[in-house]
Order: C-alpha cells, then sequence, then structure tokens
C-alpha cells in the first residue's frame, strides 16, 4: 500500500520505517525541513535501537520524508496522524492533532479517490469520531464513511525498544467507523504474523484501551512505591524481596518446560524514583482531566500522580540520613532520559530530583551516555560529564535515576578510584554489598 504519516517523532519515524520494512510504501511528513534532511539522508533524528539501520536499508527507495502534506495525502491511499498531544492546564492539547486533521481534509477536497485517515497519536477517547472528524469533514466537503474512511490505530510502543514492539506487537487494535476502514488497517498489518491477536472496534474503544494500558502500567509503578515506602516505614524488609515474591505468582508466571518464565509487566511491579516519559505522566493527567469535565472523580489515578510526584522526596531522605547539609556538596546525577536506550528527557525524573539538590546548594555534575539537553532549563549550572568516570571523580554523593546497563559498572570504575562516596540507588538495579555507603529506594 501507498501510506503517509503526519509526523516525525517517535511513534511516527518508527511507525513508517517499520511499514516500508514490512513492504509498503512511505512518506513522512513533517514541518521541520531539518528532520526530513536527515531522514531522506538515512540519518535518525532520534536515538531508537534498530531505526538507523531500517533508515539506511529503505531511505530512498520505500521510504522518504516531506514537508508537502497535501502532496502526500494525494498520492496515497491511508494517511497516519502522529503528532504530538500534549498536556496542557491538565488536560491533553489536541491542537496538532486538529491542525494535521484540517490539512489532511484540505488535500482530500482535490482527491476524488476514497482515502482512508487513521489516528495513531494516543488521544483521549472520543477524539478521533469527535475533533478528528469534524476538522476533516469541515475542510475536505465530505461526509467520514462516505467521502473518507476514518479510524483509530493506537500504537503500543516503549521507546528503546520501538521498532521490535513494532513489528513483534503483543495486540493490534484496529479501531474503524466502518467495516471498510477496518479492512483498510487489516490491510496495512496483513504481513504481520497471524497469530497477534487483532482487536476490531471502533475508534472510542480504540482510544480508550491506549489509556488504560497505559494507566494500569503508571498505577503498577505507584502501589510499588507505596509499599515500598511501607516496607521502609515498617524495618527490617526490603521492598525489592517483596516484589520479587509477588512476582512468582501463577498470574505472574509461565512455563517453558521445566523453566518458569516471568512476565515482562513485572518489570512495573518494582520501586524505584518514579515514572517520566512523553506517554505515561500525560496520559494518566488527561484521563483525569477528562473525568473531571465529565463530572468523575479519578481518585485512583489522582493518586498515581500524587505518589509518583513524591518519590524525588524519597530520594532526598535516603541523602538526608547522610548529610545535614547539601551546601557546595559534590553530587554525580547517573542517567538523563526517562528511561533507558532512549534520548527522550521529556518529564524525566531525573528533573524534579536536579530541582530538589540546586535547592539545598549542592554542586551537580550529570552524566547519560546517550541524552544531553545542554539547553534545559533544569540544567543550567549542572556540569553535562562526558564520561561516567568523569561524572563520579569527585563526587561525595552518586544518585543513579535511569537504568543504564553502563552504570552497572559503578562499583568497579569506584573501585579504581579508591572513592567511597554514598550511593542512592533510584532504580534498585545495584548490588548493594559491592558500596561501602548504599541507599536504595524502598531499602
Amino acid at each position: 500500500m501507498k501510506i503517509s504519516i503526519v509526523g516525525t517523532g517517535y511513534v511516527g519515524l518508527v511507525t513508517g520505517a517499520c511499514l516500508a520494512e514490512s513492504g509498503h510504501d512511505v512518506v513522512c511528513v513533517d514541518v521541520d525541513p531539518r528532520k526530513v534532511d536527515m531522514i531522506n539522508s538515512a540519518r535518525a533524528p532520534i536515538h531508537e535501537i534498530g531505526l538507523s539501520e531500517l533508515l539506511k536499508h529503505h531511505a530512498g527507495c520505500r521510504l522518504r520524508a516531506s514537508t508537502d502534506l497535501a502532496a502526500a495525502v494525494t498520492e496515497t491511499q491511508v494517511t497516519f496522524i502522529a503528532v504530538g498531544t500534549p498536556a496542557s492546564a491538565g488536560k491533553i492539547d489536541l491542537k496538532y492533532v486538529e491542525a494535521a486533521a484540517s490539512e489532511i481534509g484540505a488535500a482530500l477536497r482535490q482527491k476524488a479517490d476514497y482515502h482512508a485517515v487513521i489516528v495513531k497519536s494516543t488521544v483521549i477517547p472520543g477524539t478521533t469520531v469527535g475533533v478528528v472528524r469534524a476538522a476533516v469533514e469541515n475542510a475536505s466537503g465530505k461526509i467520514a464513511g462516505d467521502g473518507f474512511g476514518l479510524g483509530m490505530n493506537p500504537e503500543f510502543l516503549t521507546e528503546g525498544t520501538a521498532v521490535a514492539d513494532f513489528s513483534q506487537p503483543d495486540r493490534l487494535v484496529l479501531g474503524g467507523i466502518d467495516d471498510r476502514t477496518r479492512q483498510v488497517l487489516r490491510d496495512v498489518y496483513a504481513t504481520f504474523d497471524a497469530a497477534v491477536p487483532r482487536v476490531l472496534t471502533n475508534p472510542t474503544t480504540a482510544e480508550m484501551i491506549k489509556y488504560a494500558s497505559n494507566a494500569l502500567l503508571a498505577t503498577m509503578i505507584s502501589f510499588s512505591n507505596e509499599i515500598a515506602r511501607l516496607c521502609t516505614a515498617v524495618g527490617g524488609v526490603d521492598a525489592i524481596d517483596v516484589m520479587c515474591g509477588v512476582h512468582q505468582a501463577s498470574y505472574f508466571t509461565t512455563r517453558r518446560g521445566n523453566e518458569k518464565i516471568t512476565a515482562d509487566i513485572t518489570n512495573f511491579l518494582e520501586p524505584g524514583c518514579g515514572f517520566g516519559g512523553s506517554c505515561l505522566p500525560k496520559d494518566v493527567t488527561a484521563l483525569i482531566g477528562q473525568g473531571r469535565e465529565k463530572g468523575l472523580a479519578q481518585d485512583l489515578l489522582q493518586s498515581v500522580l500524587d505518589i509518583n510526584r513524591g518519590q524525588p522526596d524519597e530520594i532526598m531522605r535516603l541523602i538526608g540520613r547522610h548529610f545535614e547539609s547539601l551546601r557546595d556538596v559534590p553530587v554525580a546525577v547517573l542517567g538523563i532520559a526517562f528511561k533507558p536506550d532512549t534520548d527522550d528527557v521529556r518529564d524525566s525524573p531525573v528533573f524534579p530530583i536536579i530541582r530538589k539538590l540546586k535547592a539545598q546548594g549542592a554542586r551537580l555534575t550529570a552524566y547519560d551516555p546517550v541524552a544531553r539537553p545542554v539547553d534545559h532549563e533544569d540544567l543550567v549550572d549542572v556540569k553535562l560529564a562526558g564520561s561516567l568516570l568523569d561524572a563520579i571523580a569527585d563526587a561525595e554523593i552518586i544518585v543513579l535515576v535511569t537504568r543504564w546497563a553502563e552504570f552497572a559498572r559503578l562499583s568497579n570504575v569506584l573501585a579504581s578510584l579508591e572513592r567511597r562516596p554514598l550511593v542512592v540507588d533510584g532504580r534498585r538495579v545495584l548490588d548493594p554489598e559491592s558500596f561501602e555507603r548504599y541507599e536504595g529506594i524502598g531499602r
């Protein structure tokens, strides 16, 4: 099929590259000429495992990028909307989605052939059949279901493994206003493993599936952190041991021969310094906002956010066990990206931690193997180290925020320096016995 995708962020570009890999002809549209040039030159504008290889293989052949949305719509059969949906004033901001839908509609006004418009962006339930439908119909002069197809196909990608997640999905949610739209989506994914469940539904249900999925993951993380706080208060119990025991339940495990396999979802049932990124905080906030508009208090989801916002205080409490004052104390913060294997720093838990450390007068150095957002406001007066060794060379306190694999060798690097700083493990990925002074969330 001939496919166009509006937006070349983590979702749009990964979708485009992977659909090209599956045999489709894809044009990715973006307003940023720099990103368009990079994609056409087979250079990835974002850090994502496997993406560079796909671009090198398909750019200039099955995959290209353009700033001309109208031309892209005219020459393709289906257009995916994959633009950003930031949170603003406690609710989702749909201005980019609405603008894209209007431009697509304007292009469809000049096109006689049937064309399907599919929302890929994460939007609150009712957006596709509401805001998007109205924008496309008003701009095109056509009626959804007659002049064009309309659907919602949410993504379930984890940054860092997005290419693998897209290529080998655990489910395909295909939401359309009619059978014809849903058939278009079936055709898009026709080459994917037939064993992958296809959930055929309407757009609003598809939107809710996406939000419910992310809200569940955020809830599991905050649940783990609340249990971790109680473990600490009780004493003599480690939250890691507790959660390890929880993970062994039959509903979290399966057997492969004589081997017991623990489900990946247990990764979200572990204590840490909180969740961040472009999805979980924003999506939970959006659901709470929509509930408020409907007159419903989303108390559970609100508590999920409240617990998450309190996790930086847990880091500071652990430091406070050892330091009465942080004035001029050198502190190394390990990890800037909100998770490993990505350069995305949106809503990273590192920033509230940095703000609290700054407020107490600490001298800060930060290091991340990939993410280096030099213009971020929270990194003013923070030294960005070029290596792990450089970051911790003079530190009296080391705070691990992101579970990059590189940080597993922290004890060896410290041994070479013969230093004994306080190590605060915000992800519980280090061996406490490897450090003379160690503190960990939930310990």
